[in-house]
């Protein structure tokens, strides 16, 4: 029998030679699973899955070795290793098989034994936030990429990821994100200007503006708000170059190649090429749409891809990025007293930070569901993301107090979520009063779920967006309350320029109040769900021409 050294050397080898099913045939050819070493153990199951990534079978058998490794040593370098791989490949076969009888708790109480000596494990606390991110339990998640900040071992991508999830967490303050933001400034890449095309600061005939986006295709929120201003500018006037941050297209990315002057696919361009070729064009302006989501590009911004530099939708607050010239907002969202704590300059449109460009069908005013039900339905599909355990809590109030009330929400696309809400609703003594329906592929068929709601309820502190316009457009009034920022305030914003103030709650209890005095006076009801449908088309929210009209104005009083 081959001693377990020079087997270890051995396949070693041959995985370097990228030799998978060799591996696989010399481990188990060669020794008993009991007598396999952890690194053995590892080995084999890294093979498997290398071999067929996407491969039920493999990935199956893949958990078994890495979770043979494990429990063999527990807390040695290489049991850690096993225990990294065993989280990452579980939750692989989680997204691959929806249907996967498959518990998270064992990873938990697997990561629980060894925790105090994993604690700056890089893979462990990436494995961990994808566990977190699939239970909807954003505190934890955001607990591990603190860890890998602290331990230094980190990435652009992890400092976005890490200020990106505080938007969920009400206990960041605004200047929390600014201070955060300058030091993910400090800690993106700066490229040597001896790299890059220099900037010339000579003016065109035409205003030249980029847009850059990982984000244009067919049902993405991005989509109905760009397509607003790129559908209404003057050609004569502007100039359009759109960067397309993904690899994949369809049908919509090409609807809106057909809408500007130029198209960029910069997916798989480096930092060096993208920026060469963004100054090359000599671009007066280049809009950020993605900020500290998850295919950001901000490392280009931090080295400066044009004369000015905005961020705008996509990611609702500060960079904290020098070169950040400017935030779009409007006066409901960052108060003139707040500036400071953007480190951009703040360029405030008259009325609202965006609009929507509506969709292709005719609104249809039909009666609340109360009329027929004769009670009433509160609702929202909000990314589950956004409800905390304080959504939560302020939501079953309303349900305790507002008689045979119901709630609809969307299922989440992650099933851990949808069983994590219902046993927070179970726990507020609630959950018989919650109606979870699936999602549905056709779009015209999701809106049309608003039907069945009288009252939308945002969620906080990170408002809805896109689900608020939807529930607008479909004649649904949306309650949602003020907060200390921008991705706070957007609600108020919208509520606003509707000239619905009483639909904005200043704190949890104002918020539960209000849905209750709106289901105790049903005329007052009926005439804000009738002033939604009369009104919000002619109103900001959805009167595109004047919307891109101020927008395209701030974007040459940003150049001047």
């Amino acid at each position: 029998m081959v001693s377990i050294q020079k087997l270890e050397f051995e396949t070693q080898e041959l995985f370097k030679q990228k030799q998978y099913s060799k591996v696989v045939f010399e481990i188990t050819s060669q020794i008993k699973k009991e007598e396999r070493s952890v690194f053995l153990c590892n080995l084999l199951g890294l093979s498997r899955i290398t071999k067929n990534k996407k491969n039920k079978d493999a990935l199956t058998l893949a958990i078994k070795d890495f979770k043979e490794g494990f429990l063999k040593e527990k807390n040695t370098n290489h049991a850690i290793d096993c225990l990294a791989n065993f989280i990452t490949t579980s939750v692989l076969l989680v997204d691959l098989e929806k249907n996967h009888k498959f518990d998270f708790s064992e990873i938990i109480n697997f990561y629980e034994l060894s925790e105090k000596f994993c604690i700056n494990h890089r893979p462990i606390n990436l494995a961990m936030a994808m566990v977190y991110r699939r239970l909807n339990d954003a505190k934890k998640l955001i607990l591990h990429f603190k860890r890998l900040i602290e331990s230094k071992k980190f990435n652009a991508i992890d400092l976005c990821n890490y200020g990106y999830w505080q938007c969920f967490d009400k206990e960041w303050k605004q200047s929390n994100f600014l201070d955060y933001g300058k030091f993910l400034d400090e800690n993106l890449t700066t490229i040597p200007q001896n790299q890059l095309v220099e900037i010339s600061q000579k003016s065109g005939s035409k205003i030249k503006i980029g847009f850059l986006s990982a984000d244009i295709i067919e049902g993405h929120s991005i989509t109905y708000f760009l397509k607003t201003v790129l559908s209404n500018y003057n050609k004569n006037k502007f100039e359009i170059v759109l960067f397309l941050n993904r690899q994949n297209e369809d049908q919509t990315t090409e609807n809106f190649k057909n809408l500007v002057d130029k198209t960029i696919n910069i997916s798989n361009l480096n930092n060096i090429e993208v920026l060469n070729r963004s100054r090359e064009l000599n671009l007066d302006i280049m809009v950020d749409l993605m900020g500290y989501t998850s295919k950001q590009r901000l490392e280009l911004f931090k080295n400066r891809m044009a004369k000015k530099q905005v961020i705008w939708m996509g990611y609702c607050n500060t960079t904290g990025l020098k070169n950040m010239d400017y935030i779009i907002s409007d006066p409901n969202l960052i108060y003139s007293n707040e500036e400071n704590l953007y480190s951009e300059k703040v360029k405030s449109l008259p009325k609202i930070w965006n609009a929507h460009c509506g969709f292709d069908f005719d609104r249809k005013e039909n009666s609340p569901p109360f009329a027929k039900n004769k009670y009433f339905t509160f609702g929202s599909f909000n990314n589950f993301d956004k409800i905390n355990p304080d959504v939560v809590l302020t939501w079953s109030k309303i349900l305790k107090k507002v008689n045979n009330s119901k709630l609809v929400l969307k299922t989440s696309t992650k099933r851990f979520a949808t069983k994590r809400l219902k046993q927070l609703f179970e726990k507020n003594d609630v959950l018989d009063s919650v109606e979870f329906i699936n999602k549905v592929p056709e779009f015209q068929k999701h809106l049309e779920n608003y039907n069945y709601i009288d009252i939308a309820l945002d969620t906080f502190p990170y408002n809805g967006v896109t689900t608020s316009f939807e529930a607008i457009w479909m004649g649904v009034p949306v309650l949602t309350m003020a907060g200390y920022n921008f991705n706070s305030r957007c609600g108020m914003s919208i509520n606003k320029n509707l000239n619905l103030e009483q639909l904005i709650a200043k704190d949890e209890d104002d918020y539960v109040q209000k849905a209750v005095n709106l289901t105790s006076n049903y005329q007052e009801y009926i005439n804000i769900r009738k002033s939604i449908f009369l009104d919000a088309m002619k109103s900001p929210l959805f009167n595109k021409e004047d919307y891109s009209n101020s927008f395209f104005k701030a974007l040459e009083e940003i150049v001047k």
